[in-house]
C-alpha cells in the first residue's frame, strides 16, 4: 500500500543518477547506503563517553547509533498506532527515521565531544568544525563515497540529519564570536537551501536557538531517541565502569530539588536489586511511549508533511531525562579521570594538525624536507588546492575521519621514537 505521508518532494535526490528501478523504496535506499559506508563502520572505534576499545562493554558511536535507531523505529511504530492523526496509508517511514538515527552521528571524529571541540579551535580561521555540519559534508561529498558526491541523499533524509540550521557567519554576526557548537558551514548553505525547498526562513526564526528548533518531525523523532539512548545507556555504562555509584548518586542528588531527588529514587531502588539493565529498559519503554504527534502550522508545512506535524514529549518523561543527563554529566563527564582522557585525546590531535597544518596548509618543508605523511590521495587533493581554507578543511577531513585507535597510532608513529612499524596500517 502506498504511504501517502510522503510526495515526489520528499523523495527527490539533488543528482539525476540513483536507482529509478530499485526494488526498495527510496528512505530504504537511503538506509542501506549508510549502513555500507566505511564512514558508518569506522564508528565502532570512536568514543561516545568512554575510550573505545577499552573494555568490550562500553558503547561506541556505532553501539549507540544502532541503539538510536532501534528507539527511533519504535517510535515510528508507536506513532503508527496509536495516533488518530495517522492512519494505514499515511504515516512515518521507519526506514526513513531509521537511517537518519544512523546517520546522526556520522561526523564525529575521535575523542567524542573533546575532539569535535578542539577541531573547532583548531579551525577557528578557517570555518570551524561541527560534527553535525560534517556529517552534512561526509553525506554530499566524496568523503562518502571515493567515486561520486556523495551517497546522493533524498531530500527527506538529508533533512532529517540537520538538527542544525544556523550557518557559522550568522551566528557569528549575532554573538560577535566564533560559535563553539550548533552551526553548519558557511559553504554548505546551498545545500541547506535545497533540503528547504529553496523556501527563506521567517524573519521570527533566527539564528541560532529558535532557528535550530525548527526541525522536521523525522528529525524530532530521532533527537528524542538520541536523547533517550545516552540519557539511559550512559548511566548503564557509568556504573559498570564504576564511575558511579550509589554513594555518588545520593550526594549529587541531596544538592537537587525534592522532584529529582524523587526521580532518582526508583534508580537507587534498581540499583539496590541488581536490576539496572531491567529498570533502563523499562524506562526506554516509557520514553518511547510519552511521544505523540500535533498538528503544525509553518512555513514549509504545506510542502511536506514533515512539517505538518510535530512530535510532543511528556513534559514529565523530558524533566526525568533531563536529571538523568545532568547526573551522569555533572558527576562522570567532568571527572578528573574522564578529563585527563580528554586532554590526552585532545593533545594527540594537536600535535597532529600542528603538524599537517605547517606542510600541508602553509606548505612549509619539515626540517627542511617535504615529507609524505598523509595518504597520497589525501596528499594529492590537498595539493592541488589553492585556498589555504581548503586546504586546512581537507587535513580536518582526514583527522575527523580516524577512529580513536588510527589517531593513536599515527601520533605514536610521528612523535614516540619507539613506536611504530613499516608494516603499521595506514589509514
Amino acid at each position: 500500500m502506498k504511504n501517502n505521508f510522503y510526495q515526489s518532494f520528499d523523495y527527490e535526490r539533488q543528482a539525476s543518477w540513483g536507482n529509478s528501478d530499485d526494488y526498495r523504496t527510496p528512505f530504504q535506499i537511503d538506509r542501506d547506503r549508510v549502513l555500507h559506508s566505511l564512514a558508518f563502520r569506522k564508528l565502532q572505534n570512536k568514543t561516545q563517553v568512554f575510550w573505545s576499545g577499552e573494555y568490550d562493554f562500553y558503547r561506541t558511536r556505532l553501539t549507540h547509533s544502532l541503539e538510536v535507531a532501534q528507539i527511533g523505529r519504535s517510535i515510528s511504530y508507536w506513532l503508527k498506532s496509536s495516533s488518530p492523526l495517522l492512519r494505514d496509508d499515511f504515516f512515518i517511514d521507519a526506514d526513513l527515521v531509521e537511517a537518519i538515527c544512523l546517520s546522526h552521528d556520522l561526523g564525529h571524529p575521535p575523542f567524542g565531544h573533546a575532539g569535535e571541540k578542539g577541531l573547532n579551535y583548531f579551525m577557528r580561521d578557517h570555518g570551524g568544525f561541527e560534527g553535525n555540519a560534517q556529517t552534512l559534508r561526509l553525506l554530499n561529498d566524496r568523503l562518502f563515497a571515493e567515486k561520486r558526491d556523495g551517497m546522493n541523499p533524498s531530500r527527506g533524509f538529508l533533512d532529517g540529519v540537520l538538527k542544525y540550521k544556523s550557518l557559522r557567519c550568522e551566528l557569528q554576526k549575532s554573538t560577535g564570536a566564533n560559535p563553539d557548537n550548533h552551526f553548519i558551514y558557511d559553504k554548505q548553505a546551498g545545500q541547506l537551501d535545497w533540503a528547504m525547498g529553496e523556501m527563506d526562513f521567517p524573519l521570527e526564526l533566527a539564528p541560532g536557538e529558535q532557528r535550530d528548533s525548527f526541525k522536521s518531525l523525522e528529525c524530532q523523532i530521532m533527537d528524542w531517541a538520541d536523547d533517550t539512548a545516552y540519557s539511559l545507556h550512559d548511566l548503564v555504562d557509568s556504573l559498570r565502569a564504576g564511575h558511579l555509584n550509589r554513594e555518588k548518586i545520593e550526594q549529587w542528588g541531596s544538592q537537587q530539588d525534592e522532584h529529582s531527588q524523587q526521580i532518582l529514587q526508583p534508580l537507587l531502588e534498581a540499583m539496590q536489586r541488581g536490576r539496572v539493565e531491567s529498570f533502563v529498559a523499562r524506562r526506554i519503554g516509557e520514553y518511547i511511549k510519552a511521544c505523540q504527534l500535533v498538528e503544525d502550522s509553518n512555513f514549509m508545512s504545506q510542502s511536506s508533511n514533515r512539517y505538518r506535524f510535530r512530535l510532543q514529549v511528556d513534559e514529565n518523561v523530558q524533566l526525568e531525562s533531563k536529571v538523568f543527563k545532568a547526573l551522569a554529566y555533572q558527576v562522570v563527564f567532568m571527572s578528573p579521570a574522564i578529563k585527563q582522557l580528554e586532554y590526552k585525546g585532545n593533545y594527540m590531535l594537536e600535535k597532529l594538525w600542528n603538524l599537517l597544518e605547517e606542510r600541508y596548509v602553509k606548505g612549509n618543508s619539515i626540517c627542511g624536507q617535504d615529507y609524505a605523511l598523509l595518504p597520497s590521495s589525501v596528499a594529492e587533493e590537498i595539493e592541488q588546492s589553492a585556498e589555504p581554507d581548503q586546504r586546512a578543511r581537507l587535513v580536518c577531513d582526514y583527522l575527523a575521519s580516524l577512529t580513536d585507535g588510527a589517531c593513536a597510532r599515527m601520533y605514536q608513529r610521528l612523535f614516540v621514537p619507539d613506536s611504530g612499524s613499516i608494516n603499521d596500517l595506514m589509514l
